[in-house]
């Protein structure tokens, strides 16, 4: 089975990789090091350190919330803009990634979790999340998403 998949579309600067993960404390170190090598394989060192950053909270949190296999997805939107997937089983959407979810609110100091998604939504240029029905494998569950780099009409991305 391939777990690492290149995925050409007709433009050169775009492409897709996607990663299949295990329920497997593991997973968010792997999911780092495949990001870095796709980023340098792609010429965009730009977007490393942040988008390994948001790659690890968003994979952690799908290992923390969800009992099953996770699956990353990198995608590249055009030369200059990288989005970031990770789907999970799991169908709740946390705040503030579903629509009408509130802000998040701030964490006690004393907390030992709680901040990876604010991290995701403090650093990247947009973000989201949707539910995804079921589909004929019985996967359903969510995905949540973020972009780094600048959108292609040049304006800011809107969260």
């Amino acid at each position: 089975m391939v777990t690492v998949s290149p995925q050409k579309s007709d433009a050169s600067a775009s492409w897709a990789y996607a990663l299949q993960l295990p329920h497997d404390p593991l997973a968010p170190r792997i999911a780092r090091v495949t990001l870095r090598a796709v980023l340098a394989g792609h010429g965009m060192p730009q977007f490393t350190d942040t988008a390994e950053l948001l790659t690890s909270e968003l994979v952690t949190n799908a290992y923390r919330h969800s009992t099953g296999p996770a699956s990353l997805r990198l995608r590249a939107l055009g030369s200059a803009r990288l989005r970031v997937s990770v789907w999970d089983a799991d169908p709740h959407i946390p705040p503030p990634f579903g629509k009408g979810s509130g802000p998040l609110h701030p964490v006690p100091s004393d907390a030992d979790g709680g901040r990876g998604l604010f991290l995701v939504c403090h650093y990247a240029d947009a973000w989201g999340g949707y539910p995804l029905g079921d589909d004929p494998f019985g996967q359903g569950g969510k995905l949540l998403w973020c972009e780094l780099g600048p959108r292609a009409d040049g304006q800011a991305a809107a969260a």
